[in-house]
């Protein structure tokens, strides 16, 4: 690549791209799985009969003439050759034009429905395959933790469905709540960024939020598109749907319920507050937590999903605010509970200020239990290493702290561990899980069970 003049990257010309296809990837075409090379045996086959057909309409009289023609031809050959010489020569040169042929038509179709790609369509056809035969993984959450684990997940299959809260009332969703009647899209948002083939691009458009503008100012273009396309589609399920459509994504997102539910919680100190984005503003000891109406409806789909299930998997983030509130739809817990598939919860790396300060990975796994009313998960897996000493200074800073591993409380609540390094430390000391890291010890844990 090279800088032009403003400093904007330009790309290789598409015509150095093809020209430059590895020698051995006409070879890939012949891999099964791709169902290519069934259709154009089908087509040789249909050119055959139709050569028959007009032959026989014909009564047969070109066939003998070209079969007189080919004689005198052959005759001709072998007479200069040696038929152990003549004859490989010809299939040699037949077997030349036939691949030559092909070749070109894939390289035609190639340049028509790839023409900015590097990467060579028999190479999609074939990471198309694999994902799509792989694991239908369903992940359970909001927030960003959700969308950094849908991020890395993507790479193993296409079988994802994310099922998201759709609690949130604050920032640009909470406007949009408020003024448009519509559900948060926030989350949902960002996990349709996640899975889209063009995360990086479709990331960035999303996320920008524009600076002025009278009614505009503070927005994310991601929350007004999802808006738009719920009105014009009737609710955020369709827009979801249509959403996805447009921007390629590797699996499905799913809100968890339809219906305009409303967090509230009861602190220690007995104070009762409503709202999502009050709870962890009130920066206190949560007792109690539920919604409004108690029992929401769950989308059917997302029902569907855990019941069809290869693996479930309970997503980092708020816990009370972005993991819980799923738990809150009486369908939703009860398809979870009554699961015969491995299911694994992912703890904090973290805590979270107004929701788990002081909290251990035992309190994690004992508030999801008591809101359950029984175990969802299989195992929890926790971070192996503590983030350095400058983010735990800067997280101490903002009264956040290492979810410290109480081993002993873990094996009294009868919760497995899963202990591994799944962390990354951003430059400016922010701690977040890796998107590889996690998915890599997720699949190997779903494989080994």
């Amino acid at each position: 690549m090279a800088k032009s003049s403003r400093g904007r990257v330009r790309t290789r010309p598409v015509t150095n791209i093809r020209t430059k296809s590895s020698k051995g990837s006409w070879f890939k075409w012949l891999q099964p799985g791709l169902l290519v090379k069934r259709w154009l045996f089908l087509s040789f086959v249909g050119g055959i009969l139709i050569v028959l057909g007009l032959a026989i309409s014909i009564k047969l009289r070109p066939v003998l003439f070209i079969s007189r023609v080919l004689s005198t031809i052959t005759e001709g050959i072998v007479n200069l050759l040696p038929n152990y010489i003549s004859g490989p020569l010809a299939i040699i040169g037949g077997l030349t034009l036939l691949w030559m042929g092909h070749k070109q038509v894939l390289a035609s179709i190639t340049q028509v429905l790839m023409p900015d790609d590097d990467q060579q369509l028999v190479d999609k056809l074939l990471t198309h395959h694999k994902l799509h035969r792989g694991a239908k993984l369903v992940a359970i959450g909001g927030g960003t933790g959700l969308s950094n684990l849908l991020r890395g997940l993507k790479r193993y299959s296409a079988n994802i469905t994310a099922i998201v809260t759709v609690a949130d009332d604050g920032g640009s969703s909470g406007r949009l709540r408020r003024e448009h009647g519509v559900l948060p899209p926030g989350d949902i948002r960002n996990c349709l960024a996640a899975l889209a083939d063009e995360e990086k691009l479709v990331t960035e458009l999303f996320q920008y939020r524009f600076q002025a503008g009278e009614g505009l100012s503070g927005h994310s273009f991601g929350n007004l598109f999802l808006t738009a396309m719920s009105e014009i589609t009737g609710d955020l399920e369709k827009a979801i749907s249509a959403s996805s459509n447009v921007l390629a994504v590797r699996g499905r997102v799913l809100p968890a319920t339809l219906e305009d539910v409303v967090l509230w919680a009861v602190l220690e100190n007995g104070q009762y507050i409503e709202g999502e984005s009050a709870i962890s503003e009130a920066n206190g000891v949560i007792r109690q937590i539920g919604c409004k109406p108690d029992h929401p409806r769950a989308v059917p789909q997302a029902v569907k999903a855990i019941a069809e299930a290869d693996c479930i998997i309970i997503s980092p983030g708020s816990l009370y605010t972005s993991i819980i509130p799923n738990l809150l739809i009486p369908e939703i817990l009860e398809a979870i509970a009554q699961r015969k598939v491995p299911c694994i919860y992912v703890c904090n790396i973290m805590s979270q200020r107004g929701e788990t300060q002081d909290y251990t990975v035992g309190d994690h796994v004992q508030a999801l239990d008591t809101v359950a009313g029984t175990r969802l998960f299989d195992a929890v897996l926790v971070q192996k290493f503590p983030p350095s000493q400058r983010s735990l200074a800067k997280y101490q800073a903002q009264d956040s702290h290492f979810i410290e591993l109480d081993r002993d409380y873990l094996v009294e609540l009868n919760c497995p561990i899963l202990l591994a390094d799944v962390m990354k430390e951003n430059a400016n000391g922010s701690v977040i899980h890796d998107s590889d890291k996690l998915s890599g010890v997720l699949m190997r844990w779903y494989n080994r069970h």
